[in-house]
């Protein structure tokens, strides 16, 4: 899942980048309110990680201003103004979470996945789709009981196909969720993710939809049997 950093501190927004990298996020660091505008007009992101002291200006105006334009991305704040009355005013202007400086970052990480799960309408930490069980907390997965062990790319691409299962994904979609602005792609590293993805799910768990993308194949087991 892309996520968007709005941070000044460099060192920790670097900090961030990385950390949430290897909990299977893929985060991008802004350092003003300019730029975090700038980067939400041109590209999609899952949740964004909010400082509130920021050089041009408060994160709670960049946050009214979403929740005024009826933009429901999930806002965790994240900044050292840490007093009850700085965590109501934040939650009640619309942030979905709030987490003061310093913070533990697996606690970061797990309340992004509580947020996003929330976002998507699911309650449980695992998903469920014909026989495979995804863990995005552990990034592990299992398919009828039998452990499947998953590159952090191959997991990343599997994790957004099995969020709205039925929707197809375009080639490009997927890799934005994959890769940041500064990495490299290879013209046809979806389409070896997703080789290896069927290598070891089954060459029919993903479809290839002709000319628009890939999505998971239709479920047809039901529930009592998964």
């Amino acid at each position: 899942m892309r996520i968007l950093i709005v941070e000044d501190d460099a060192v920790l927004a670097n900090g961030l980048m990385v950390g949430l990298r290897l909990n299977g996020f893929t985060a991008e660091p802004v350092g003003t309110l300019a730029d975090a505008r700038a980067a939400l007009d041109t590209s999609d992101f899952a949740a964004i990680v909010l400082d509130l002291m920021l050089p041009d200006g408060s994160g709670l105006d960049l946050l009214t201003g979403l929740r005024s334009k009826g933009v429901q991305t999930p806002v965790l704040l994240l900044t050292a103004r840490d007093q009850t009355r700085d965590r109501v005013d934040g939650l009640d202007a619309g942030a979905d979470d709030y987490l003061g400086k310093p913070f533990d970052l697996d606690e970061l990480s797990a309340r992004l996945r509580a947020i996003l799960r929330r976002g998507e309408g699911r309650a449980a930490p695992v998903i469920h789709w014909n026989g495979l069980v995804l863990d995005p907390a552990a990034q592990s997965g299992a398919l009828h009981g039998n452990a499947i062990r998953f590159s952090r790319r191959e997991f990343a691409v599997l994790h957004a196909l099995i969020e709205r299962p039925s929707h197809i994904l375009s080639k490009s979609q997927i890799e934005e969720r994959l890769y940041g602005w500064q990495e490299d792609v290879e013209s046809n590293a979806v389409e070896v993710h997703i080789h290896h993805l069927r290598a070891k799910l089954g060459r029919d768990f993903i479809e290839t939809v002709r000319g628009l993308g890939y999505r998971l194949a239709p479920e047809d087991c039901p529930a009592a049997c998964r």
